[in-house]
């Protein structure tokens, strides 16, 4: 079946034919819905057309598609069971790898996306503390509940009525909201770094990130780290601990099984007890076969320095689109860390420079985003990168000629 007959099909059958985050409809107009197969940094679409991937199916490929080592201890697992009575013993195994690798980590919770984990985080803040508010940047996406999701529809003002927003890397607005709450803070959660849509990413100051850590001990408020889009891509510890800032809760997904739906909340002892009267539960929270993938992925992310392997494509990558932008006179801004970087046109406020140029960019079998940060995986290798920055620059060529 082609792209266009499944859309086709999937009309009649899923409301809008596709939706959420994952809507082609809403890209540029080559973008492909429906995908075959996907091989290390490359994915093929339902037209069979190929592309060298830098969106890592939005995040949760970190150590390229079906990596060998996860996909052997997921077939393990599978061969024993993957949705038991109970969990299987690989949970505890997985839990102790993580405290083991986090330093912010004395227990862990696993759920199966991110939102969960979010979720989490703000359940437990509030049981430890008996209040409601929370302190959340404004623009900041924690996941698609109803408390969180960008889009209102189907949602009530009431489930929005706890959250205090301030301005992300503003100490001043930060304080601010904290004021107004009045001393009902529960909670402060915040991004490891700014990467909101259709805007620049920001790295956090580290005076933010510590003055951030000092108000939620002076509130008495727990201190949430929303790692689920930049967890093991910027740090296997945190993404904050290389500013000497430790969270008291921190909420993982994405990169977290490289590809097998898993989260994690991961606290510290102190809240270990509030942690204990949540009833928080799903049917498949407690699968195997994702937990075996996610010890796997971790540890290979330790054990082969996957971290570095992406900064080197990642630094490769950003080199290369700045000399070609120049070389074909675009002003262009290149944002947030190597391994989630972001490709903005300067003065293009309606995308449609980005629009164009993305799109030619799959034309020549580079896949990426126009409005949406992108992902590196350990996989994308030199020779991987030099062939996208071929793409990449007949799509500026491309770009130039029709903008002029």
């Amino acid at each position: 079946m082609t792209d266009a007959e499944l859309r086709a099909r999937a009309a009649k059958v899923v409301p809008g034919g596709m939706y959420g985050h994952l809507n082609a409809a809403i890209f540029a107009p080559g973008y492909p819905q429906f995908f075959e197969r996907a091989e290390g940094c490359r994915q093929w679409d339902a037209d069979g057309r190929a592309y060298i991937d830098f969106m890592c199916s939005w995040g949760p490929i970190v150590l390229g598609h079906r990596h060998p080592r996860v996909e052997e201890a997921a077939a393990r697992q599978a061969a024993l069971g993957d949705c038991l009575n109970g969990p299987g013993p690989i949970m505890v195994e997985l839990a102790e790898l993580l405290v083991d690798t986090i330093p912010s980590a004395d227990w862990a919770m696993f759920s199966k996306n991110g939102t969960d984990a979010t979720t989490q985080a703000l359940m437990v803040a509030r049981a430890a503390t008996g209040r409601a508010k929370v302190l959340r940047a404004h623009g900041a996406y924690h996941g698609a509940d109803p408390w969180c999701t960008p889009s209102t529809a189907g949602t009530t003002p009431n489930e929005r009525a706890d959250l205090v927003e301030f301005d992300y890397n503003s100490l001043e607005s930060l304080e601010a909201a904290a004021a107004s709450a009045d001393g009902d803070v529960a909670a402060i959660i915040v991004t490891p770094f700014k990467h909101d849509s259709f805007e620049d990413q920001e790295l956090v100051e580290p005076a933010f990130a510590r003055g951030a850590r000092a108000l939620a001990d002076r509130l008495g408020a727990a201190l949430v780290i929303d790692d689920v889009r930049a967890g093991f891509r910027i740090d296997l510890r945190g993404s904050w601990e290389r500013y000497g800032v430790r969270p008291d809760l921190t909420a993982w997904s994405k990169a977290m099984a490289n590809g097998y739906p898993i989260a994690a909340l991961t606290g510290t002892d102190a809240l270990r007890g509030a942690a204990q009267t949540l009833y928080t539960t799903g049917s498949f929270w407690f699968s195997a076969v994702a937990m075996a993938a996610a010890k796997a992925t971790i540890e290979t992310l330790r054990d082969t320095d996957g971290i570095a392997a992406m900064e080197r494509a990642g630094t490769q990558l950003r080199e290369g689109l700045h000399a070609q932008a120049k070389a074909h006179g675009f002003t262009v801004d290149q944002t947030g860390p190597v391994t989630i970087p972001w490709l903005s046109f300067d003065g293009d406020a309606d995308l449609s420079v980005a629009l164009h140029w993305s799109d030619a960019c799959l034309r020549h079998g580079v896949y990426l985003h126009p409005w949406h940060n992108w992902f590196m995986s350990a996989a994308h290798t030199e020779k991987d990168v030099a062939r996208a920055l071929e793409g990449t620059d007949r799509a500026f060529a491309e770009t130039r000629a029709h903008f002029g």
